[in-house]
């Protein structure tokens, strides 16, 4: 798998690589504040971490599981 190559992405996809990130900081700042009461804000916080997390592996599958053919780029 390159990762090195350029890839070309739609809006649609760099807005739900975008989303994805927010939840997994977002999860992860709740993990680590103090704002809420323990027990919900590290449930919240996991819930968010990890479903972010989990949509991330299908994105990254298909952003960097294409395959472009040497002439395609010319």
């Amino acid at each position: 798998m390159n990762v090195s190559g350029a890839k070309s992405l739609t809006v649609p996809q760099i807005a739900i690589i975008a989303v994805t990130r927010g939840a997994i900081g977002f999860g992860a700042g709740l993990l680590l504040a103090s704002k809420f009461k323990p027990g919900r804000r590290k449930k919240l916080g996991w819930t968010l971490f990890l479903s972010g997390l989990a949509s991330t592996i299908p994105i990254a599958i298909s952003v960097f599981g294409k395959h472009t053919s040497p002439s395609a780029a010319l």
